[in-house]
């Protein structure tokens, strides 16, 4: 597994990630993470949808909390063809709680807790956290990869203006 050292820092302490860097014009790669039913989602069934893949450390934290709210209000102005996936190590049940705590209903949250799928593909999983990196992943209908944002500070949110941008690009 490729590791990469002090991409990414927490309160500005370097991590390292694990796997392979995605960039733009690379085929999405597939993973397979769990709903908040425990059913496995392979990212290839959303083949023939744009996607925005937000990667996220925790939903129980502020700033996942915000950045995943905050993408929950932007899919109501987006089209159905338009897939939002927040991804994080978080349990189903935990996932499964906070959204209907935070009333985020247009958002697919996604757990990575058990293979790491996700985080091993995309090449966001913390090595000394087992924790994702905060990124945003936008994937076009044909599963190509169009815009990837790797946000140095975990604790930062991401550039949204550039991702709503780029997305209006593609649909």
């Amino acid at each position: 597994m490729k590791e990469r050292a002090g991409i990414v820092t927490m309160r500005g302490n370097p991590l390292t990630l694990m796997g392979n860097e995605v960039r733009v014009g690379d085929a999405a790669p597939d993973f397979v993470a769990l709903d908040n039913a425990l059913s496995p989602v392979h990212f290839s069934s959303f083949r023939g949808k744009i996607s925005i893949l937000s990667s996220v450390p925790s939903l129980d934290t502020p700033v996942c909390d915000m950045e995943t709210r905050r993408f929950n209000e932007e899919a109501a102005r987006l089209g159905s063809d338009i897939a939002i996936l927040t991804i994080s190590m978080d349990l189903p049940f935990a996932q499964k709680r906070w959204c209907a705590a935070a009333g985020v209903t247009r958002v697919q949250t996604l757990s990575d807790h058990r293979e790491a799928s996700f985080g091993n593909a995309y090449g966001v999983l913390i090595k000394e956290l087992r924790l994702l990196a905060r990124a945003v992943f936008l994937v076009d209908r044909a599963g190509i990869v169009q815009y990837t944002q790797l946000v140095q500070e975990i604790s930062h949110e991401p550039n949204y203006d550039e991702i709503l941008n780029t997305l209006r690009g593609l649909a």
